[in-house]
């Protein structure tokens, strides 16, 4: 009910309250009649103001934009005179005057704004700072002899002490209901040859930058475009928050190092392994992330953040299928058994400087399976192909067998009055060339590694472990294998 409509329906009550008056005084005789007739009228009028300024107030409150104050309510009659003032209304107006203030007020309401784009995304990530130290073995090495070291952290070395390993940030949300998008970063990351051989530390480098398109209303099946992890192996698709050992392994990590690359994905998960899937996160159960059942991908096949370099596409297809354990007596347990297969064409870098012109084999096949720890649980992978790798007799790099995996044994203590505990013991092995490292050198490792991750709260994360390490040096001109020993620390904090 607007003002303009208000004051015409005042006015019309004026001027039938002065006619009656008139009339009062063209009858003398019916004088006391028409008076209680007029007060009659008075009251009906009262109550038709009260009512009108009721509605008034009500259709303020409904066109008020979410959380603004509301008006202060207008005074009421009392429920005898407010009840006659409505009734007297309703009954003299037709009835599209009365629907009328219903129809205004639904009017003047404002339909639900919708979320804009960037509203639907959120910002999360973690940090990973550690401190590593050398016990025992060569932390330095004269010129041609391998030193402790590992390609999975650099942070092994003779000086040690505090570093970086992880600064992750990610963006990610559904734009719209068929696609999302998902961008991650890395805070940490190193760039070499700033000033002759000294890194810089710290640089922000681009880890995945991809959108999923879900092809059906169940979102069961999707193409994922852009740079995002291959899914070559389980470990590799595991995040590093939440792995329970430091690193990944040198065998299932060497035919992707960096674990992503620039392509297409087609993933398939059916709703009753999601189902697995999602009773296990809801158990706290640490997965591998937002990957499907069944994989398809095109890759460049240079690695991530690199050029490709010979027209060629990496293939790599993928399945992996997780399955109740209540069937043969071990009640609350899931196991999940996978195999992963990858074709690519490689060209290393060459120590001589730029890329090499040739491209060389580089086709693995992995097989993975665990039992997830509830309380005990068993994780294993191994992987079987050729790798680049560079041939010390010939001096030259050629394409060579590679092998090699691991075993773990996890005990899951998910509540304590500590928070979760997680002690693990690990076996690596794995023989074969790193084609990420110049002239793609041959690793040759075998390491043991305990340790355990304690959880006292969701968003911070310690992690513990000893290794006892026997392995050569990630570099062609260093020969021999270096054996000793190493302990670890590492501080996480997730946001």
């Amino acid at each position: 009910m607007n003002g303009r409509a208000f004051r015409a329906g005042l006015a019309a009550c004026v001027f039938i309250s002065a006619a009656s008056v008139a009339q009062a005084q063209i009858a003398p005789e019916d004088q006391a009649a028409k008076i209680a007739d007029l007060q009659r009228q008075v009251d009906e009028l009262k109550a038709m103001v009260h009512a009108l300024q009721a509605m008034q107030g009500n259709a303020r409150m409904a066109s008020a934009p979410a959380g603004a104050a509301a008006p202060a309510p207008a005074p009421t009659a009392p429920s005898d005179t407010l009840q006659a003032g409505l009734s007297a209304t309703t009954s003299a107006a037709p009835p599209a005057a009365q629907a009328r203030p219903v129809q205004l007020a639904a009017a003047e309401a404002p339909a639900k704004k919708k979320k804009a784009w960037h509203e639907k995304l959120m910002i999360r990530g973690y940090t990973q700072m550690r401190l590593n130290e050398i016990i025992s073995g060569p932390k330095s090495a004269p010129a041609g002899i391998s030193r402790l070291r590992s390609v999975q952290d650099s942070g092994i070395n003779e000086n040690g002490n505090f570093s970086l390993r992880r600064a992750r940030l990610v963006v990610q949300g559904d734009i719209s209901d068929r696609v999302s998008l998902y961008m991650q970063g890395d805070m940490a990351a190193a760039v070499n040859n700033q000033s002759v051989s000294e890194p810089r530390q710290h640089f922000f480098q681009m880890r995945d930058a991809y959108a999923d398109v879900y092809l059906d209303k169940a979102k069961t099946l999707k193409v994922r475009f852009g740079q995002s992890k291959v899914p070559y192996g389980w470990e590799n698709l595991q995040s590093s928050s939440n792995r329970v050992p430091l690193d990944r392994t040198d065998a299932i990590n060497a035919p992707v190092p960096g674990e992503r690359d620039l392509g297409v994905v087609l993933y398939y998960t059916p709703p009753k392994i999601q189902k697995i899937w999602d009773e296990l996160a809801a158990d706290g159960q640490k997965l591998f992330g937002n990957y499907g059942a069944f994989a398809l991908a095109a890759y460049n096949g240079q690695g991530i953040n690199r050029i490709e370099r010979n027209g060629g596409l990496m293939t790599v297809g993928m399945a992996t299928v997780p399955f109740r354990l209540d069937g043969i007596g071990l009640p609350g347990q899931v196991a999940e058994f996978g195999v992963t297969a990858m074709r690519n064409q490689f060209r290393p870098e060459l120590r001589s400087g730029g890329v090499s012109t040739v491209s060389y084999d580089d086709n693995h096949v992995n097989f993975h399976g665990m039992i997830y720890p509830a309380p005990i649980g068993v994780q294993a992978e191994w992987t079987f192909g050729t790798a680049p790798q560079w041939d010390q007799a010939l001096g030259t790099i050629r394409s060579q067998r590679a092998t090699g995996g691991y075993v773990m044994a996890m005990y899951r203590v998910p509540q304590s009055p500590v928070g979760q505990i997680i002690p693990f013991a690990r076996w690596q092995k794995y023989r074969g060339g790193f084609k990420a490292a110049t002239n793609a050198p041959r690793l040759e490792t075998d390491e043991y590694e305990a340790g355990v991750e304690w959880l006292p709260m969701k968003e911070l994360e310690v992690t513990l472990s000893y290794s006892s390490i026997k392995r050569n040096e990630a570099d062609e001109r260093r020969t021999g294998r270096a054996k000793g020993d190493v302990v670890r620390a590492q501080v996480q904090w997730n946001y």
